[in-house]
């Protein structure tokens, strides 16, 4: 990215933003000095962010691909940072042109490179909203007119809730999600998860997160992500680490809970 060229005037560059640094872990080009400084910081905390950030992104590329071929026709993906390569609407379009997809996020610069990926679908949208006003975000007129609630939508909140410290605000958001959802609807979510690290390295990682624009990274475990799904239907393999979720290759799906992960778990309401 042409580094402070053309901003619109919403945008800091000196501060980190947690999507620019995710998409300079994917190994992209939209991010600026100050978001890849945090993240080379972030790296020496965490040597294997890197395989872990991809190893997120392979996850929602393989559950948006089962969730369309299984009949789901409308995606909401919250948060949606900046596209990459296999965003969702281009992996459901593979499986079904007519998909509904929507976007929403509340980073201005996500907002500007989204509409300009998404000016020719007519299928796909993306819009500004944040995820901490739930209720605002999904009675959003271009939300509500793109997506039918009455209908099964898979609801994604892939790397999204650990930047919400507030345990409160977490089950309201993913509660008041939840109300929307009609029979046979999904949600996604995918989270931090610290393990057994010390406490020099658990603050050393808190200090990075500080610095950005959304201020925290906060650790949740597979029993946090259950409590906050009770009722729904977990598929197969549970919460488990992203990669070990219906990897495309044989592997070991067991869960370590002294090793840091992204943790992935997908829900039928």
């Amino acid at each position: 990215m042409a580094e402070h060229t053309n901003l619109p005037a919403s945008i800091d560059p000196t501060i980190p933003s947690v999507a620019r640094m995710y998409d300079y872990y994917l190994g992209g080009k939209d991010n600026f000095a100050a978001d890849r400084r945090a993240a080379e910081q972030f790296i020496t905390v965490l040597p294997g962010i890197r395989e872990m950030a991809r190893a997120n992104r392979a996850f929602l590329a393989r559950v948006v691909d089962l969730l369309a071929r299984e009949g789901i026709r409308q995606f909401l993906d919250i948060g949606s940072g900046l596209p990459t390569q296999e965003n969702v609407h281009q992996i459901a379009h593979r499986v079904d042109p007519e998909v509904r997809v929507v976007y929403a996020d509340n980073d201005p610069i996500v907002l500007v490179h989204g509409r300009a990926l998404l000016a020719d679908h007519r299928h796909s949208t993306v819009v500004q909203a944040d995820m901490r006003e739930p209720e605002a975000l999904l009675a959003h007129p271009e939300i509500v007119s793109a997506l039918d609630f009455d209908r099964p939508v898979a609801v994604l909140l892939v790397s999204m809730l650990h930047f919400v410290p507030e345990e409160a605000l977490v089950t309201r958001i993913v509660a008041t999600i939840r109300e929307r959802l009609a029979p046979g609807s999904h949600l996604i979510i995918t989270h931090a998860f610290a393990g057994d690290v010390s406490a020099e390295v658990h603050e050393a990682g808190q200090q990075v997160y500080r610095s950005t624009t959304t201020g925290s990274l906060t650790s949740r475990g597979a029993d946090r992500l259950a409590e906050l799904l009770a009722g729904m239907t977990l598929l197969e393999p549970g919460i488990v680490p992203v990669q070990a979720w219906r990897p495309d290759y044989e592997g070991d799906a067991a869960f370590d809970p002294a090793k840091p992960a992204i943790l992935a778990a997908v829900a039928r309401h």
